[in-house]
């Protein structure tokens, strides 16, 4: 067995351990980041980078940078509500530098990030690492338990991150207690053509019965169809001909293309949690991100709320991981205290999502087979009415609960070339 050292070991690669990688990095602190995958090139995972993590990005001074990079901006979100086309949400009337939706490809993102963090010299990603299990003395995590390409590797760690998702492995080795809130719905991801001719902008097709979001990708409309939860089967099992025929219902602008679903490999399931731990650490271990709080899809906050929780960490421990006078144990204070100030956004996001899903999501599923269309609810028609209240959903779409601005020292000195990790 391979064994390794490090100040802090990550566990997961996605938008949480790889932001809180480059910003401890940053800080000097000695990282190692691990991710289970060769690359990062996996479709259908957030591509939406709200002004929240703009605003990251521009304290970094990477803000130019990282929009040189490919993306589409999306300053308004729009719905289609039984034929009736509104705005929802004007992320332009936000009073802000990034007023606007970055719908980037979450590889691009994830490369962009990995990028910068070689640039510190105590910055490590190891690919093709799995983080396994957890190596623990005296009820105090002291490292992690993985695997490599070339077989089991034991990493010693002062401190460990999970931010391995929402169907963590380090959260169950550390046996801490998740709360689930609950999803009545699951998603059907699929891509289907864009037409010069179609409307610009993401949005969403909603009308009895159905329940559709498109985003707008340029080319291509990434669209997620909402199903009751666990409903995959029956639709299955009705075939893929009135698949297509539901989706074209859903949204009739796309019904001269949903050929284009040529078999059920062109449509991903995504199984739709909420839930978050009851507390996110236990001395030695840290959970952030989905590893701490699984979000719906509902708003595409998810990967915004993950990197504000990697921002917290860093301004909370980046100093105190920095001084290597500091023990592990002293940095227990601060675990408790990385929780204290994340989670009253993550549960004011999640009852949020709750609420759209009870109230929207779940009525307009059930309403199938109704005659009369669905009206636009009255707090849209004042949004149409008085555009300047769509800033309102925009700021609690784009910016959220409790924004994070970076606070962590820059004292690591960039490299001139970062290393290769593969």
């Amino acid at each position: 067995m391979t064994g390794l050292s490090t100040r802090c070991c990550i566990v997961g690669g996605g938008p949480a351990g790889m932001m809180l990688g480059l910003l401890l990095a940053r800080a000097g602190v000695e990282t190692l980041v691990l991710e289970k995958h060769a690359d990062f090139l996996r479709d259908f995972r957030g591509d939406t980078v709200h002004p929240s993590t703009l605003d990251v990005m521009d304290d970094l001074g990477l803000l130019e940078s990282f929009l040189a990079r490919p993306y589409d901006k999306a300053e308004r979100l729009h719905a289609t509500i039984s034929g009736q086309r509104v705005t929802i949400a004007d992320f332009s009337r936000l009073r802000r530098r990034s007023n606007f939706i970055a719908m980037m490809p979450q590889w691009e993102f994830l490369d962009f990030v990995r990028d910068e963090a070689e640039r510190h010299a105590g910055f490590r990603l190891m690919l093709d690492c799995e983080g396994v299990g957890l190596v623990e003395q005296g009820g105090q995590v002291r490292g992690v338990e993985a695997v490599g390409v070339d077989g089991p590797v034991r990493i010693a760690a002062d401190l460990v991150i999970a931010a391995d998702g929402r169907r963590s492995v380090l959260r169950s080795c550390a046996g801490l207690v998740v709360k689930d809130i609950g999803a009545p719905i699951d998603v059907l991801w699929m891509r289907l053509p864009k037409r010069p001719s179609d409307p610009a902008g993401s949005g969403g097709f909603i009308d009895t019965g159905h329940f559709m979001a498109t985003i707008d990708r340029g080319s291509y409309w990434q669209c997620a169809y909402v199903i009751a939860k666990g409903g995959i089967e029956a639709i299955q099992a009705r075939g893929l001909e009135a698949f297509r025929r539901e989706v074209a219902s859903a949204a009739p602008l796309l019904e001269d293309r949903v050929s284009h679903i040529a078999d059920w490999n062109d449509v991903k399931l995504l199984s739709v949690a909420v839930d978050r731990l009851e507390r996110w650490w236990k001395p030695g271990l840290l959970c952030i991100g989905d590893a701490a709080h699984a979000m719906s899809p509902i708003g595409g906050v998810g990967i915004n709320l993950a990197v504000q929780d990697a921002v917290a960490t860093a301004n909370i421990l980046g100093p105190s991981l920095a001084d290597a006078r500091i023990d592990a144990a002293a940095l227990v204070p601060l675990l408790e205290k990385v929780q204290a100030r994340r989670l009253f956004p993550a549960r004011a996001t999640q009852a949020l999502q709750v609420a759209i899903q009870k109230r929207l999501l779940t009525p307009v599923l059930q309403s199938s087979g109704r005659q009369r269309p669905l009206g636009v609810p009255w707090p849209l028609r004042l949004m149409q009415r008085w555009p300047m209240l769509q800033a309102l959903p925009a700021y609690a779409v784009g910016v959220g609960v409790r924004p994070e601005r970076v606070r962590s020292p820059a004292a690591a000195r960039p490299r001139v070339m970062a290393q290769s990790t593969g």
